[in-house]
């Protein structure tokens, strides 16, 4: 993928993701009922993701397929979150999260887990 994706390309890449393959044509049929657009944004907003390599195009019927993962994008919004506002700490967003309100405890032990998984350590 050659740049970041804005808001209303995600929006085309969640329905992609959620239904797999689909004619541009269905993909503008649930945006136009899930948000309203017409077809011409949802091709333009397509034509945008092509360009930036987010979705191949192919015939017949323009049909649309992610040549990116759900996982990668959100990695890259991560990273790019982590860097933009916490310079670069995982550790300095993870207390920002946490920081915000009071947790259930159920949930803090979850994080424990999650925590406990990636540096390499058995529940």
């Amino acid at each position: 993928m050659s740049a970041k994706l804005f808001d209303s390309e995600l929006k085309v890449m969640e329905v992609i993701w959620k239904e797999g393959s689909l004619p541009a044509k269905a993909i503008a049929e649930i945006l136009s009922r899930s948000i309203g657009w017409n077809k011409n944004t949802t091709y333009t907003v397509i034509k945008k993701c092509v360009e930036k390599g987010a979705i191949k195009r192919s015939e017949p019927n323009f049909i649309c397929h992610a040549l990116v993962s759900k996982d990668e994008v959100q990695g890259v919004e991560v990273d790019e979150l982590v860097d933009k506002f916490f310079d670069g700490s995982a550790e300095l967003l993870f207390a920002s999260l946490v920081g915000r309100k009071k947790l259930p405890d159920d949930m803090i032990e979850r994080l424990k887990n999650i925590v406990g998984e990636a540096g390499g350590e058995s529940k």
